[in-house]
């Protein structure tokens, strides 16, 4: 449902000056229209569009005159005026083209008269000499010439003027922007007058051919041809001229080649010529004299690439390819322009040029395309799918289909598209299917990763050539594989449109063939059956893009496949066959669910228009039920879709019917406090369509009431009356804002506000409508009450800033409403608060103050009520009625705060510690920013005011700027008060002051105190005095007053006030108007004022050394110069250059007096300079740019050593700012590879500073090339690019690397024995190991990856453990997948053998390193299958087999035996899949004796000689261990088990077993071991090996008991945890029966063990394993009825109750859910109490508790409870639905409905509500916490008070006395005289009494000055109220209790 505006067409109307009207006056007759009076009428008309009318009625009248009228004066006078009006009309006016269009069905008679007419007018025309009226001219030529005979006949008549005149225009519009140069808005302009001049001349050569082509121009004295010789000379010059438009110079390179055409004769050889200019073969003696005269500067120098790349484009547009007219040489042109455009693609890296040259190759194929139908049988060898030429186009597809240009991206695919039709063309006869190339093709993309972009529409464009069937053939898993691909969102759109093509294509070929009910399921299980098993099971991301991309285009492609998705899902969401199938069902947390699909399909479904809702739910499809438990899913997608299933629809005006507004409401409920800001934002979006629908809908309801002759027809078409629709809407829409502002209650959380205002926002703007509508159905302002508006405004205390805008958005929508319900007491108080406010020290607070002020400048009483008693007042603008009140308004307060601000700063000029602690001035400068920020600037009416204000803001900042700079520029921002009492900080105070020079008179700064020293005097002096701990300036100020000082709040109070003062300055640079003439009258703002303003952010940018501070100067600057960029006056324009070069210089120069700062990475520097270059237009050269980017450059790779240090730093950090800074795009790109090199060459600097700045040029420009990595794997295949398209993008490193490797790896293989680290081994490496190979390089590709191998092989040889790594990694990409064998053989060739007489540990590790990655890249690719890949397995094997002495003893090494290690744990892994799917044979049995070898040999059998400090143990004994296990694994599997050969029985007894393992010294294999176990013991729980589960069993024999003694004795944490986690998986019934023999426990002693381990442990870890064993034990004993002491439960109860405190860890809270809920059936909801029942009700509040909790993941498991819950009720009650799977405000709900039902069935109501009713008053007590508040109040300045921002008390206590209410209400309880209740009253009424008085002890606005004690305070009075009502209820007698109920 799209909601679209239709768009007004403005047409400007003409007008006849004095002289026209009174001859048209004379002419016209009054008692009949004639043509003079039509017209007269015509020009009096004021409308444009009645003017169209009228000119169509005048051919008719014309029409209708007589033969003889010709010489009518009537007629003559009317056709000049026609002509004088269309040549007056601008070239956009419809009026000119209709005019046109009805001159041109003139009849015969009057066109003579007519042309005289227009060529008169056209003369007048082209007299024109002014440059800048040249444009008009150039128009109406054009205009002439497109379609309108009278104008092309009337420049037929003017051609040689009209010639001229073109010719003068080209030559006066390049001279006037050569004389405005450096003028943009100028020059842009002129540019385009040169455009359109340049266009208009070809126009001229391209219509009126026949003037020029006769022979008689051709000889050469004649007034055509030599103007023609000067067009060309000057389209010449601006093809060669680069300082021009691009633009300009690709039409003059069109305009070269057609005036040449033109021109040259024979036109045969004109091809020929073309080539040698493009060639650079140009002979001058075969050239005509004209052609070398003009066009000189081609032929003579070799012509830049961009000029060549022009000319092809031109060649290419502008010459005859199509029906063969060029012959032979026309076939040499079209393939010379493909080599030459090929042969640029190298050079030109520029982006535009980039995007120019794959559009001209786009060209280049569909012309080839043309030239094909008619060439010689020769071009199409040429140009055959296997020829050279398509080969490199290939070539450049390849490279170029992921470019990050999106254009260049797209024309790749047109190419690609291109190529296949011109191999097509070229084999038409033969059979496509059967192609070799084709074939090749597929198979080659086939081959590619999914990641790959530009596969997915390469393989579209073949889908369309050969057939979806013919892709399938090959493999069937496609679908899938693209649909798992779709996880991924910046490749879902290329996968959908893929399956798209695919899926589209596939039908159209089935319908072709088969009959409909043949082929359709066929077709459903390809494309839709993998689809619902993902929406079903997938994850988060990628169900959400299949549904956004993949699903629309399946349904429009096949709306009758959606029948076939409900029936499956419909059937699998009610299938509830026991547990197994309950969580595919319905879905939890992390899936959908079949449910969630479901309501994914009917959503997407009804919002195409392909379902009615009402029909599916009245025919039993979908139930009410079904949506209801999908809007409260616990998958939140589950819930939108839902909702979205509600509100989207086809049809905007489609009548929202009764139960979807139920829903709706059912759906408010439970979800408006939402933590995910993208569900928040979906809920908004999804209502405000619901609201539009609504308001629509009601639009035609009014009409359909208004006209009462339909109503027959309307009340048969459906039931409900138009009025009473309306009536329930606005019933609906009240209850809907009711709901909203009720949970905007106090202590409501900032999701639920977010929500709330959003949504109500969205209903203010709805129905708030234009007065035009018929009536409005709902209106916001009839809901508002004084409440409402003080609820709203008081959302401005809110700590988010975003509640903020929607509270003042809100109340800005119902200003009128509001200001009437305040009165004027509320609104001094709320002014009062907001100047409090804007001078508190907590930052948050002033940005509430400009809310307030904000929202209060649009009172109109303001000046009376407010600020009388603040200014004096000024009656003169009270009586100035065009002053808006707004204006009037905010002066004055910007006036009252620039006063205060004022006084404020000449006392912060005394004491700015003072300052910082009592008034910070950040605040009024930041309420005064707000306030100018809301102001209509272009139309102000105190313009004189506004200047002087302008004036003393601007003196003010300054004046700021001087008191808090010097902290904040000082070396050490944070650190200016001494925070420890010694004499050397003090010390270095002192120099920091020296540096510095504060403005500040105050004695600390100028005697840096030594604390101790003045701790006697300070304790005589001081009556409170404080221990020395507290290190805190004490002070005194004029009030007398203490307040602390600490350096936190200098430092904050420092850097805001700069940041303030920066984007106040920003915001009044933007005063400045945009056409600054040189009447200083003009803004409100000066251009001096600008220039001084320009002159502090530089001087602070330079100068800060405090982030914050530059961080936000950077803010206010970037305003400036965006400013500036676009602004008229001269002077300012060439500023941000002068800046520029001023400061490069400075950097340059490296003067020791430089202010600059080289540390804190050239603290803001790097900002100045980016604030500058980005405010370079996005069009322009970007000449600045490309200067500054060639200087850092230079100076970030010295030539020379001995240049100074500091510049280099400088560049290098400049350059890594501008690299990270997204607004330069792609025109940084082509410094990429010169930015790479000054980073390797810098990290081998000497010095420090180069090599940390080079380090961190580097970071940036690996995600600058690979782009930002998203995931946490370091080698996803996702941020690298093949090596073709790295160093084709970067041509330059290709040399530059290789280079460096060879450096490198020569210092590495000298055979001294000292060591040599080369330094930049690891950049190197980290780039190569960034590559990979593509299957599509080619045999073309100059830049092959082939010279790094050996490079990258010997780099493993370094001393250094990391590069080593490294460099392991690095080789992988570099050898192509079939390579893989032969490289892993030769590097293990290359080991020595046990005999060799040198063996170099580090070699050997490098090579087996190399070896262990490429087998693992190789083992997990996708020619598992081939035979040749099982054959290279085999040969790899036997060469491992003749190298395993290093995994033996005689190898010292035990680093390296680690290595060999690896690789053969991997190797066994591996051939164990192998295995399950065939038969093993002999070899590897031969392997499989080797291996165990290994083992029996190792150490871990015959005992460890070592201690752990040997190197390389750890590693070894980890390494044999995996091996063991893998080995074990192997040979429990079946078919070793089962096979009956010798040697198979020999491998199936292995040397160790599991529990040898676990008795091991070392824990680090005892953790592998554990870990396996618990792997095992997961495999065997989840079906995975049903039926061969008797392996694992045999491994896990007998374990229990050593599990167990290990238990009681293990020491280390991780090993113990294991354990524990262990015995908790394990079957009770195994363990327990084991206890007595091996530990010498009874059941209940293990279980006293485990809750002793629980309470004594300090690894969270530990505790929550162990009380999960300790739950599961004591679930098991009761169910099997044994008993369990009292004690014990109590203590397991208390442990529980423990966990669950808000303050406890996230995975303590999980585990005590995961404990509650498996406890639920046997305890919680049990029939009987087991545990009595106050312990029941304390495990019952730990789940209420945990459903509060602020963690979603925590909220999520206990609502599992409540799941089990409900499912056990609906399996007892199969009538009504249950909710299952729910969120948890809805598990709140249903919790404390379900507890209330337990206790009527447990009996125990008395009870029970007396506990209830404790819960509901809370266990707080207020007085302690009111003092303590109060005392913390001060401490923290960023405090943000309560700490669980998601519970909401007031939700929790609404629901719980909803539901006590109805208990007591359905059972008629009371309970007069219990002993219980009377303690709870008392409580009550205590509580409500201190509430009530600390209420009354608050400030007058409290909830600004106060928040969190009001709010608190609030919350209690409610839970008060509700208690009290309660319990008079229960103690009431029967009479009273029936009359309050009826209340």
């Amino acid at each position: 449902m799209v909601l679209k505006k239709k768009k007004e067409i403005q047409v400007d109307a003409f007008f006849l000056d004095h002289q026209q009207l009174e001859k048209l006056q004379r002419f016209s007759k009054a008692e009949e229209q004639n043509l003079a009076s039509l017209l007269l009428h015509c020009a009096q008309l004021s409308n444009g569009i009645q003017q169209i009318q009228c000119i169509k009625q005048i051919m008719p009248l014309v029409k209708k005159m007589d033969q003889n009228s010709a010489g009518d004066p009537m007629v003559k006078a009317c056709l000049d005026i026609l002509g004088e009006t269309y040549f007056s009309l601008g070239v956009k006016n419809p009026l000119k083209k209709v005019l046109a269009s009805s001159l041109n069905g003139l009849p015969e008679q009057f066109m003579t008269l007519a042309v005289q007419s227009f060529v008169c007018c056209l003369r007048e025309e082209l007299k024109t000499t002014d440059v800048y009226l040249y444009r008009k001219v150039l128009d109406n030529l054009a205009s002439c010439m497109e379609d309108f005979s009278l104008g092309r006949a009337s420049i037929k008549n003017l051609f040689e003027e009209v010639l001229q005149f073109l010719q003068k225009s080209l030559l006066d519009i390049q001279e006037e922007n050569r004389q405005n140069h450096g003028n943009r808005i100028v020059q842009t302009q002129l540019m385009h007058d040169l455009l359109i001049a340049i266009k208009v001349s070809m126009m001229l050569v391209q219509k009126l051919q026949e003037n020029i082509q006769g022979s008689l121009w051709k000889h050469h004295e004649s007034f055509v041809w030599q103007s023609m010789c000067s067009l060309l000379k000057s389209s010449t010059n601006f093809l060669m001229d680069a300082t021009l438009l691009q633009t300009v110079q690709t039409t003059s390179g069109l305009a070269v080649i057609l005036f040449t055409k033109a021109m040259y004769e024979p036109v045969e050889e004109l091809p020929s010529l073309v080539s040698d200019l493009l060639l650079g073969s140009v002979k001058h003696t075969g050239m005509p004299a004209w052609f070398v005269s003009n066009c000189g500067t081609l032929c003579t120098e070799e012509p830049p690439d961009s000029v060549l790349l022009f000319l092809c484009h031109g060649a290419l547009a502008m010459l005859e390819w199509k029906n063969g007219s060029m012959g032979e040489n026309g076939e040499k042109l079209l393939l010379d322009i493909a080599s030459v455009l090929l042969s640029l693609s190298s050079e030109l890296k520029e982006s535009s040029m980039a995007t120019s040259l794959s559009r001209i190759l786009a060209i280049w194929t569909n012309t080839a395309l043309a030239a094909l139908v008619s060439g010689s049988p020769n071009l199409k060898i040429k140009l055959n799918g296997n020829s050279d030429v398509i080969g490199k186009l290939l070539e450049y597809v390849y490279t170029h289909w992921e470019h990050p240009l999106d254009a260049v991206r797209h024309q790749t695919k047109l190419i690609f598209k291109n190529l296949l039709q011109i191999h097509r063309t070229t084999i038409t006869g033969s059979n496509e299917k059967s192609d070799p190339f084709l074939a090749r093709l597929i198979k080659h993309l086939l081959s590619l990763e999914w990641h790959v972009k530009g596969k997915y529409a390469s393989l579209g464009c073949l889908v369309e050539c050969v057939g979806t069937e013919n892709i399938l053939q090959l493999d069937r898993t496609i679908p899938v594989q693209i649909l798992d691909v779709m996880n991924d969102q910046s490749l879902a759109p290329y996968a959908s449109d893929l399956l798209e093509t695919m899926f589209t294509n596939h039908k159209a070929r089935f319908t072709l063939s088969f009959q409909e009910s043949t082929w359709i399921d066929q077709w459903h299980d390809i494309w839709v059956s993998p689809l619902l098993v993902i929406l079903c099971e997938g994850n988060h991301d990628q169900t959400t893009y299949i549904i956004d991309y993949y699903l629309p285009k399946l349904l429009k492609c096949s709306p009758g496949s959606l029948s076939y998705m409900i029936r499956i899902l419909q059937a699998s969401a009610d299938a509830n066959l026991g547990e197994k199938w309950f969580s595919f069902s319905l879905g939890s947390r992390s899936t959908r669910g079949a449910l969630g699909a479901l309501m994914a399909c009917l959503r997407t479904a009804r919002a195409h228009g392909h379902l009615e809702l009402s029909n599916i739910m009245s025919n039993g499809l979908v139930s009410t039920e079904c949506i209801k438990q999908g809007l409260v899913h616990q998958h939140n997608q589950v819930c939108i879709d839902a909702l979205g299933l509600l509100c989207e629809t086809h049809r905007s005006t489609e009548v929202v019917s009764m139960e979807e507004m139920q829903l709706i409401q059912f759906f408010m409920m439970y979800n408006l406090n939402s933590q995910s800001p993208s569900v928040r934002q979906q809920i908004g979006s999804l209502l405000r369509k619901l609201f539009c629908r609504i308001q629509e809908s009601s639009q035609v309801l009014y009409k359909l009431e208004q006209n009462k002759t339909k109503q027959e027809l309307l009340e048969n078409s459906t039931k409900r009356h138009p009025l009473g629709i309306l009536q329930q809407y606005k019933d609906f829409m009240s209850s809907v804002c009711d709901r909203l502002f009720e949970v905007l209650f106090p202590g409501s959380s900032h999701p639920t506000r977010f929500s709330a205002l959003t949504i109500l926002g969205s209903v203010a703007e709805i129905f708030s409508g234009p007065k035009g509508r018929i009536a409005q159905v709902f209106q916001l302002d009839q809901e508002i009450d004084s409440a409402r508006v003080r609820t709203l405004i008081q959302c401005f205390a809110s700590t988010f800033e975003e509640v903020k805008v929607l509270a003042f958005g809100l109340l800005m929508k119902l200003r009128d409403v509001a200001f009437n319900l305040q009165d004027s007491e509320n609104l001094n108080l709320l002014f009062q608060a907001a100047m409090d406010l804007s001078t508190s020290t907590k930052p948050y607070d002033c940005v509430t103050a400009s809310y307030l002020l904000n929202f209060l400048v649009h009172h109109k009483g303001l000046q009376h009520i407010c600020l009388g008693k603040w200014v004096e007042h000024n009656p003169q603008m009270d009586e100035n009625t065009s002053v808006s009140t707004v204006e009037k308004n905010t002066l004055a307060v910007i006036k009252l705060l620039l006063l205060n601000v004022e006084e404020e700063i000449s006392q912060a000029k005394k004491s700015l510690l003072q300052a910082a602690a009592s008034f910070p001035m950040y605040g009024r400068v930041h309420c005064i920013t707000g306030a100018l920020q809301q102001l209509p600037f272009n139309n102000l009416t105190l313009v004189a005011e506004w200047k002087e204000m302008v004036a003393r803001l601007i003196l003010m900042s300054y004046k700021l700027s001087a008191v808090v700079s010097p902290v904040v520029q000082s070396s050490s921002p944070e650190g200016l008060i001494p925070m420890d009492s010694d004499s050397e900080s003090a010390g270095r105070l002192q120099m920091i002051l020296h540096e510095i020079q504060p403005q500040d008179t105050n004695d600390y700064f100028m005697q840096a105190k030594i604390l101790k020293e003045h701790c006697k005097v300070e304790s005589e002096k001081l009556a409170d005095h404080r221990p020395m701990e507290n290190i805190c300036t004490e002070m005194r100020g004029k009030e007398r007053q203490t307040c602390d000082v600490t350096a936190q709040m200098v430092l904050v109070c420092c850097w805001r006030s700069m940041k303030e003062v920066s984007l106040l300055l920003g915001t009044l640079c933007k005063l400045l108007p945009p056409q600054a003439t040189s009447e200083p009258s003009d803004g409100l703002i000066t251009v001096e004022q600008v220039k001084n303003i320009g002159d502090y952010f530089k001087h602070h940018l330079l100068q800060s050394r405090h982030r914050g501070a530059f961080e936000l100067a950077y803010a206010g600057f970037v305003q400036l110069t965006e400013m500036l960029s676009s602004c008229n006056s001269e002077s300012l324009r060439k500023m941000p250059e002068q800046w520029l070069s001023c400061v490069l210089e400075e950097i340059k120069s490296c003067d020791p007096s430089s202010t600059l700062c080289a540390t804190r990475r050239s603290a803001g520097i790097p900002f100045y300079i980016q604030a500058l270059l980005a405010s370079e237009p996005k069009k322009s050269k970007t000449d600045l740019l490309k200067t500054t980017m060639k200087e850092l450059i230079s100076l970030a790779a010295p030539l020379n050593e001995s240049s100074s240090v500091i510049p280099q730093v400088h560049a290098l950090n400049i350059l890594r700012a501008l690299f990270r800074d997204t607004r330069l795009g792609e025109n940084i790109m082509p410094y990429v590879a010169d930015g790479i090199q000054a980073a390797i060459l810098g990290f081998m600097s000497p010095v420090w500073a180069v090599r940390n700045s080079s380090t961190l040029l580097f970071s940036a420009l690996i995600t600058r090339i690979f782009g930002v990595k998203r995931g946490k794997d370091e080698n996803s295949k996702k941020n690298r690019m093949t090596g073709r398209e790295f160093f084709s993008r970067f041509p330059s490193l290709y040399p530059f690397l290789l280079k460096q490797l060879e450096v490198v790896t020569n210092t590495l293989n000298s055979e001294a024995e000292e060591l040599k680290i080369h330094p930049s081994l690891f950049l190197l490496l980290l780039i190569l190991g960034r590559l990979y190979p593509s299957p599509m390089d080619g045999t073309y590709s100059a830049l092959s990856m082939a010279p790094f191998v050996p490079f990258i092989i010997r780099c493993g040889h370094s001393p250094v453990y990391r590069s080593r790594e490294m460099s392991g990694r690095a080789l992988v990409p570099f050898v192509m997948a079939n390579e893989v064998p032969h490289t892993v053989l030769s590097l293990l060739e290359g080991l020595p053998d046990s005999t060799s007489p040198c063996i170099r540990q580090n070699n050997i590790h490098g090579t087996l390193l190399q070896v262990f990655h490429l087998l693992q890249s190789y083992l997990e690719s996708k020619q598992l299958i081939s035979s040749d890949f099982q054959q290279g397995l085999g040969d790899i094997i036997t060469c491992i087999g003749t190298k395993l002495w290093l995994a033996k003893r005689p190898n010292p090494c035990l680093v390296t035996r680690a290595a060999y290690l690896d690789v053969l744990v991997m190797l066994t892994t591996h051939l164990a899949k192998f295995q399950k799917q065939g038969e093993p044979r002999m070899q590897l049995f031969g392997f499989w004796e080797e291996i165990n070898r290994v083992i029996s040999d190792s150490e871990l059998t015959s005992g460890i000689p070592y201690s752990s400090a040997v190197p390389g143990l750890v590693q070894y004994l980890q390494s044999i261990t995996k091996l063991v296990v893998s080995v074990l694994s192997v040979t429990a599997g079946p078919d070793i088990q089962s096979s009956s050969s010798p040697i198979a029985k020999k491998i199936a007894k292995p040397s160790l077993s599991i529990v040898h393992l676990l008795h091991c010294e070392f824990h680090e294999v005892r953790l592998l071991a554990l870990e396996a176990i618990l792997l095992w013991l997961k495999q065997m729980n989840s079906k995975q090996i049903a039926e061969g589960g008797g392996g694992v069993l045999c491994l896990l024999m007998d374990s229990e008991g050593t599990l167990l003694t290990m238990a009681l004795k293990e020491k280390n944490l991780q090993c113990f945890c294991k354990v524990l986690e262990i015995l908790y998986s394990m079957d009770l019934r195994n363990v327990l029966p084991k206890t007595e023999c091996s530990i010498k426990m009874n059941p209940n002693q293990l279980l006293t063990w485990s809750l002793n381990i629980v309470e004594i442990s300090s690894s969270t870890e530990v505790q929550s394993i162990a009380l999960k064993f300790a739950s599961k034990l004591v679930i098991h004993l009761l169910q099997n009825h044994q008993q369990i002491s009292e004690e014990v439960l109590k203590k397991w109860v208390q442990l529980i109750v423990y966990f669950c405190g808000d303050e406890q860890q996230t995975e303590m809270l999980l585990a005590a859910a995961e404990v509650l809920k498996s406890t639920t059936l046997f305890l919680l909801i049990n029939e009987k109490l087991i545990l009595g029942l106050s312990d029941t009700l304390a495990m019952w509040k730990c789940v209420v508790l945990l459903l509060q909790n602020e963690d979603l993941v925590v909220r999520d498991a206990a609502a599992e409870v409540i799941q089990v819950a409900q499912s056990e009720k609906k399996s007892s009650k199969e009538t009504e639905f249950a909710l299952r799977i729910v969120n948890a405000p809805m598990a709140l709900d249903l919790a404390f409905g379900i507890l209330c039902e337990l206790l009527q069935r447990w009996g125990e109501i008395r009870a029970g509500v007396p506990i209830l009713l404790a819960w509901l008053l809370g266990d707080s007590d207020l007085k302690r916490d009111w003092e303590t508040s109060a005392s913390e109040e001060d401490d923290y300045l960023f405090d943000k008070g309560e700490v669980n921002f998601w519970a909401e008390k007031l939700t929790h206590v609404r629901q719980l006395s909803k539901h006590l209410l109805q208990l007591i209400s359905m059972t008629h309880l009371t309970l007069p005289d219990h002993r219980e209740l009377n303690r709870l009253s008392r409580i009550a009424l205590d509580q409500a009494q201190l509430v009530g008085h600390l209420l009354r002890a608050l400030p007058p606005t409290p909830e600004f000055s106060k928040t969190a004690e009001f709010t608190r305070l609030a919350i209690q009075n409610e839970r008060i109220s509700v208690c009290l009502k309660i319990l008079n209820l229960l103690k009431s007698d029967d009479t009273c209790k029936n009359e309050n109920l009826e209340k």
